[in-house]
């Protein structure tokens, strides 16, 4: 009886340090990261993913293939949280919550705008699609962890911008008045 005791206490400690180290998202391998931007009237975007290395390993058109919807990080599904009505590329964007999705190419990215949200990141639902942008692409010196942010361009606009591995995939965005 203590063996079978000892066993179910172990089992029993194992499984509530498994579940601890799930529910502490900055102990995985691809931990959490946010970027947000205000503007003038106060009203902010905020983004919420996680953030996986390259680790030597070929990025974009290869971990993160071409001419395929990829989930833009890792783990959940990347968040879009707006207080504000946007242009994001030229498309209005009501203020809301969204998930962002992306599809590589050689030469070009397109940004998409989904509004299907609380998935994990690889339950993608095109139905759900509000948009699809046009992302400008450029080089970078390497970039070991992928990485989303926004250079501020003015009081009431950013640009957008996800970098991973010698890429910068961007878009512009505005507050929409």
């Amino acid at each position: 009886m203590k063996k079978q005791t000892a066993v179910a206490a172990l089992i029993f400690s194992f499984t509530v340090t498994m579940w601890a180290q799930q529910q502490d998202k900055s102990k995985r391998p691809s931990p959490p990261g946010t970027a947000a931007v205000g503007f003038a009237d106060g009203k902010k975007v905020t983004i919420e993913y996680s953030r996986p290395y390259a680790k030597g390993r070929k990025i974009v058109g290869g971990l993160v293939p071409y001419d395929q919807v990829w989930r833009t990080g890792a783990n959940e599904a990347t968040l879009l949280k707006t207080d504000a009505d946007l242009e994001i590329g030229g498309t209005t964007v009501p203020a809301g919550s969204y998930t962002l999705w992306t599809i590589p190419s050689s030469g070009s990215w397109k940004l998409i705008i989904n509004k299907q949200t609380g998935q994990w990141g690889t339950n993608y639902d095109q139905s759900q699609d509000l948009a699809r942008v046009n992302m400008t692409v450029s080089s970078l010196p390497q970039v070991e962890q992928f990485t989303i942010s926004f250079d501020k361009t003015g009081g009431d606009s950013a640009k957008l911008n996800l970098d991973w591995e010698k890429t910068r995939a961007s878009v512009d965005l505005k507050e929409k008045k």
